[in-house]
């Protein structure tokens, strides 16, 4: 399990189908089983049918996954004769119609639900056929008076211009074999994936990884599953992730009672509040005593195959929350911001076009030029550097004294990094009343006078120590965490912005050794002194306030970094500070249920 162990390319892509097929939720079927053998009166017998109605629809939906074009024909041909019935049935709708929400049950609520999927699936569904079909339901829908939903924004992500993410599936077949899997497991192509879908050796790895989590069989089931999955990604104010997992939620059983707040929840979820909390704003602080309150709290206590697979969320979730904010991930399409049935402006851009530099091509490619030229050779530099400390390490080697030096010089540093602007966030109600104690939040890993013991890689790392312990209470979840790390960590294309050829070993290395000198952790056999002449404030600034305040990165951040690299390398980057978090984050966890055990 070594950090430069490769992983094959189409190793595991069977393993990943196999689990997408297992990834249907029959609640509807459920429904109806379970009041197979009850008396039969009037409402039973009517909510079976409904029950039943609701099962077709969702296997229809369900359909447009399949890879037989046959089944998707099928499928879409019902769909579009059961909106039609419903534009027939309504008439033309309102301009401004109420929220999704004032309007359950109602009929234009529903069309409009169903007109907002198909949107989706007109820009999203990896299957040209189904998008075409949609594309044209929508405009008969319109020829008949009634409004369709617009897109709102510009794409998957507000830092990345749409169409670079969108060819991506376009020139690789192999991603696009990824999307048609994930596409059938969920029923969407989320926009994560899409940004993920530039690295799809990645991409494989991270949905086999949470498909596992959330899917398949564990110790948590599964509305507890998503119910954990709001609760991380609200520390963080990542509405995104929030709402996905609320609609899953949902879909799975969950009680709606339990999204008015955590006050609502059972009694053990409740008592994950502060486990979540500290692990996702300073893992260190974390003791065996936490462990032990959880584990010992008589009727509402947790097993610790149960706690394992929670901190696997928690941890999960805190990292993709700041991989969300770091790629500027927008709403989905069919969710609410990700859509309006509200006409366009005279000049045909919204406000949220505009943002995102639609209409202004020209403008932002003279801008683009600009920064190049103004940055002209800062590539050169950064691999000349690297030429340079490689020689340094083959000429000499420093002592175990002098690299404890500048470990600790490096951590001390990194406490003068300030996150952006160090603005405060205020969270949403919809957000924050999903956890408690919403001032608590990231602080430096000893300040103040306050001092917490270095963590020793050699004293408890994952290779030797994480990987067993939750593979033994949790099986086969160590082994795809290992890869996924894996993955990250030794993901290259051996390439640097318009460079080939390049070994950038040294780089990723200072990159995810730096994020863990953030919290406090160290490798003896690392040279701290690296970091400085390898990564600038400009991009120390964004790697501290992605990992440890993900709500405060801003656009301009994500753009003063590696101003000559691409896109796609940015995305990169973001996947080690994603995985090297949720590591470092593990690593404080797991150590302190091996403690408790112990």
């Amino acid at each position: 399990m070594q950090m430069n162990a490769q992983i094959s390319s189409h190793a595991h892509v069977w393993v990943f189908r196999a689990l997408c097929a297992d990834s249907r939720r029959p609640t509807a079927a459920r429904s109806v089983q379970n009041n197979v053998n009850q008396p039969a009166t009037r409402n039973q017998e009517n909510q079976n049918k409904m029950d039943i109605q609701d099962q077709d629809a969702t296997a229809r939906w369900e359909a447009l996954g399949s890879r037989d074009p046959r089944s998707r024909g099928t499928a879409m041909e019902h769909i579009s004769q059961e909106v039609m019935r419903r534009v027939e049935s309504i008439g033309p709708i309102p301009a401004t119609v109420p929220s999704p929400l004032a309007t359950a049950g109602h009929p234009t609520s529903d069309l409009n639900d169903i007109l907002a999927r198909l949107l989706m699936l007109s820009k999203r569904c990896p299957f040209d056929d189904v998008r075409e079909r949609c594309v044209w339901l929508l405009q008969n829908v319109q020829d008949f008076g009634v409004r369709i939903p617009r897109p709102l924004g510009n794409g998957p992500s507000r830092f990345i211009p749409e169409k670079e993410i969108l060819q991506v599936s376009k020139v690789d077949p192999r991603t696009q074999s990824i999307f048609e899997d994930a596409f059938a497991a969920l029923g969407r192509l989320d926009n994560i994936s899409l940004v993920m879908g530039f690295h799809p050796q990645y991409l494989e790895s991270f949905l086999r990884t949470q498909h596992y989590l959330l899917q398949m069989d564990g110790p948590l089931s599964l509305h507890y599953r998503h119910y954990i999955g709001i609760m991380a990604a609200a520390r963080h104010q990542c509405s995104y992730l929030v709402n996905l997992h609320v609609n899953d939620f949902l879909q799975v059983g969950g009680d709606s009672k339990w999204l008015n707040g955590l006050d609502g929840a059972p009694q053990k979820l409740q008592a994950l509040g502060e486990l979540n909390k500290i692990l996702a704003h300073r893992p260190w602080l974390l003791t065996k005593a936490h462990i032990e309150h959880l584990l010992k709290a008589e009727e509402h206590s947790w097993s610790l195959a149960e706690l394992i697979h929670a901190v696997v969320l928690l941890t999960h979730y805190h990292s993709l929350a700041s991989f969300t904010f770091g790629c500027g991930i927008t709403p989905e399409i069919h969710s609410d911001g990700g859509h309006t049935f509200r006409p366009p402006s005279l000049s045909q851009y919204c406000v949220c076009d505009i943002a995102n530099g639609n209409g202004h091509g020209h403008l932002e490619e003279r801008r683009g030029n600009h920064q190049v030229s103004e940055v002209s050779g800062e590539v050169e530099v950064l691999m000349e550097r690297m030429k340079q400390l490689q020689e340094c390490r083959d000429e000499e080697e420093a002592s175990q004294e002098e690299m404890a030096t500048r470990f600790e010089r490096e951590k001390t540093e990194s406490m003068l990094v300030a996150t952006a602007e160090d603005e405060e966030c205020v969270p949403s109600r919809d957000v924050s009343r999903h956890f408690e104690d919403p001032s608590y939040g990231y602080k430096d890993f000893s300040r103040r006078g306050e001092h917490v013991p270095t963590f020793r890689v050699q004293d408890y790392s994952w290779e030797d120590h994480g990987y067993s312990l939750v593979n033994r209470l949790y099986p086969d979840v160590g082994q795809l965490l290992d890869e996924k790390f894996q993955m990250a960590y030794n993901l290259t294309y051996n390439t640097m912005a318009m460079h080939k050829d390049v070994d950038t070993t040294m780089l990723r290395r200072a990159i995810w050794n730096y994020i863990h000198c953030m919290f406090g952790i160290r490798y003896d056999d690392y040279d701290y002194g690296e970091i400085n002449q390898l990564l600038d404030r400009s991009f120390k600034v964004y790697i501290k306030t992605m990992v440890c305040s993900p709500e405060k990165t801003t656009k301009r951040m994500y753009e003063s970094f590696w101003r000559q690299f691409q896109h796609s390398e940015k995305v990169h980057v973001n996947l080690l500070l994603m995985e090297a978090r949720m590591q470092a984050e593990l690593l404080y966890a797991l150590r302190a249920i091996t403690r408790y055990m112990t």
